[in-house]
């Protein structure tokens, strides 16, 4: 990846329409004509509409929806494996809608890189030579792509396996095969499509865990679709929840959980374990005046599972939450962390609204 500073991703008023002639009902789209009637009176199908999303580089930002909701249609929009019918796809400042097909052949070689769901790795090819197909794609010399490969099998834990054949895989082995593909093109977007889907659960978390450890060190602009709500809160720096092709909501986990858009989204949160989503932040009284109190700290980030567990020893006191820089911001005990806990349906509120978004997050959460 070039060393300057890259700008993330911006997707503008996209919309896309599936069809013979796209092209002839988008103003009727962009005027309120909805799905339904797009489908039964014309024959054509709404597949995105209006999505307007901004992605900070270095950050994952998930993608999630139910089936039909449009999540991995807008994916395949940043690499221009589909085409819109109208908007701006930016990416690094660079509208892709634009590039000629010489440049955005470029563009995927270099810019973007993408784990697939079903795995997509090349039968008759063993782990290395699947791992290094986009480096020879990009013409890097086999004995520089070989040892770029063997690094990043070996940082995804398939080290010793590198001439194994697909089909002498796990399910999960394969997925690490396919991350570590990705990685070693070392470009600055990294598209994930639904990439741990097929994967039975204790795996699931696993790559997820991975995945969490190495963005530490690689800090990619990852897009991440899934259908998992819980993999969403656990991954997304930023969450966009789609329906019918729309972004209902917006929003860091804290965002979703506490303040969700409307009963949709209430309904997806609802059953939620809160305790490993909000942040301690949430239920602190925050600090009159500029005192420093004194005695234990606790990290603003900290979730309020994790709180009760460095708490458990002083439940009678309270501990200061402080952000990185150190500056204290709050206070909180054991027994305001146990009730948060326990009546998590209070932390979910009601779906917001003009009254329920003027609320402060205690507030909502009943302190």
């Amino acid at each position: 990846m070039a060393d300057r500073h890259f700008g993330g991703i911006k997707i503008r008023h996209l919309y896309k329409i599936f069809g013979p002639n796209p092209q002839a009902y988008i103003e009727a789209v962009q005027n309120g004509l909805s799905k339904a009637e797009l489908n039964e009176k014309h024959g054509h199908v709404l597949g995105l509409r209006d999505i307007n999303i901004e992605i900070p580089s270095g950050g994952i930002q998930v993608i999630m929806g139910l089936s039909g909701s449009g999540k991995s249609t807008l994916i395949r929009h940043v690499n221009r494996l589909i085409d819109p019918t109208a908007g701006e796809v930016l990416v690094d400042g660079v509208d892709i809608v634009k590039m000629s097909t010489d440049e955005l052949r470029e563009f995927r070689r270099h810019q973007t890189a993408m784990v697939f769901q079903k795995f997509a790795l090349l039968p008759h090819r063993n782990v290395l030579e699947n791992t290094v197909y986009g480096l020879e794609v990009q013409g890097v010399a086999r004995s520089k792509s070989a040892d770029i490969a063997m690094k990043w099998l070996e940082r995804v834990g398939l080290k010793g396996f590198e001439q194994k054949y697909p089909n002498q895989l796990s399910g999960g082995m394969q997925q690490r095969v396919g991350l570590a593909r990705a990685l070693a093109n070392d470009a600055p977007v990294l598209l994930m499509d639904e990439a741990y889907s097929a994967l039975d659960p204790l795996i699931r978390m696993d790559m997820q865990t991975v995945l969490l450890d190495l963005q530490k060190e690689i800090k990619k602009t990852i897009v991440f679709i899934t259908h998992d709500l819980d993999e969403a809160l656990r991954l997304g720096d930023q969450i966009a929840i789609l329906r019918d092709g729309q972004v209902i909501q917006q929003g860091t986990s804290q965002d979703i959980v506490l303040r969700p858009a409307d009963e949709y989204v209430a309904n997806f949160v609802k059953e939620v374990n809160r305790g490993r989503v909000v942040h301690v932040e949430a239920v602190m009284v925050p600090l009159q005046g500029n005192a420093a109190p004194a005695g234990a700290k606790i990290a603003a980030g900290t979730t309020i599972e994790e709180a009760v567990r460095i708490l458990a020893s002083v439940p009678d006191g309270d501990v200061t939450v402080v952000e990185s820089t150190g500056k204290p911001i709050g206070t909180v005990n054991f027994r305001r962390l146990a009730v948060a806990m326990v009546n998590s349906h209070s932390l979910s509120g009601q779906p917001a609204n003009a009254a329920t978004k003027e609320q402060s997050t205690t507030d909502a959460i009943g302190f």
